[in-house]
């Protein structure tokens, strides 16, 4: 019997390309006799409503979304039973962190085929961020600090708008970075690791939890990090100044910031974070209210993903 997939297509992904791709891409489904579904999200928050209804039956599905790492944020968050469904990805995001750290080719076609004829497909784990009693999973990365508030502000920016429509999307993040780097004041951070470890970092700018190396439209924070370890790489930015901070931005890129006082990397299976004073907190570069704590996790359950 025939696998049938479910289509999540965000059509405004990118300015508008995520409607133009899927044009590309049904008529040959349609052409090699694919049966599947579609489900078209409407507005923000969709693809999680979508992704719950379709897995809540607790059968297995194979789910295929096509559109940026906002829109693969919101579908895990609504996969009610992880282990039962596989998941390919067609990314038409402006970062496109995901398909960057899993190695997803960012051609339309090439990706469909491969999750048609799949060679590779991971058991990956998906990061569960806490605060207030709520929770919110990351397949690529969560964040507090300097890190989420360059997210929030790339979602309301008209120049994320602007720079996709010049296919130059992730430089939103490169120049909103400047920005809040000079307005943003740094904390004093308390973290609490899972060895029982209570540790302080004075001047703190932001604290990234990495399930994936890169965030940010390319930044390869945790160039160690794994998605398949049961662990999570957490990057501390802390006690150096701006231009310090300036100068190892670049770096990052090519993850050579690693190794720099001030850049501490630890990994681990969960930990609580609290600073002094409420910062922005994210979820693949989703945005969630101030808070003053988190707590961070792996879930218990793995979710496929077709990676070739």
């Amino acid at each position: 019997m025939a696998v049938e997939y479910e289509f999540i297509v965000n059509p405004k992904a990118r300015s508008g390309m995520g409607a133009e791709t899927w044009k590309m891409l049904e008529p040959e489904l349609k052409k090699r006799h694919i049966p599947y579904s579609l489900f078209l999200t409407e507005r923000r928050g969709h693809a999680r409503e979508i992704a719950e209804g379709i897995t809540s039956d607790k059968e297995e599905h194979s789910i295929v979304i096509l559109g940026g790492d906002g829109t693969v944020n919101e579908a895990v968050n609504g996969i009610c039973f992880p282990g039962k469904v596989t998941l390919g990805y067609i990314p038409i995001g402006s970062s496109n962190d995901f398909a960057r750290g899993l190695g997803i080719s960012k051609d339309p076609l090439t990706a469909l085929e491969r999750i048609l004829s799949p060679e590779k497909v991971i058991s990956m784990d998906v990061g569960v961020l806490a605060r207030n009693g709520k929770t919110r999973r990351f397949a690529v990365s969560a964040g507090i600090g300097f890190d989420a508030a360059v997210c929030h502000e790339v979602c309301v920016s008209r120049w994320k708008v602007i720079l996709n429509r010049l296919g130059l999307g992730k430089l939103s993040y490169a120049a909103v970075a400047l920005d809040r780097l000079i307005k943003d004041r740094p904390v004093r951070a308390e973290i609490l690791w899972d060895d029982g470890k209570r540790q302080i970092f004075e001047k703190t700018y932001f604290a990234a939890f990495m399930n994936l190396p890169y965030e940010g439209g390319g930044f390869r924070f945790c160039p160690e990090a794994s998605p398949e370890d049961g662990m999570l790489d957490v990057m501390v930015v802390s006690g150096i100044s701006r231009l310090k901070i300036l100068c190892l931005l670049p770096t990052a890129f090519s993850g050579k910031h690693v190794g720099f006082k001030g850049v501490d990397i630890v990994r681990c299976r969960k930990l609580t974070v609290e600073t002094d004073r409420a910062l922005p907190i994210h979820t693949d570069g989703e945005p969630c209210f101030l808070r003053r704590r988190a707590e961070v996790s792996i879930l218990p359950e793995k979710l496929r993903v077709i990676v070739r």
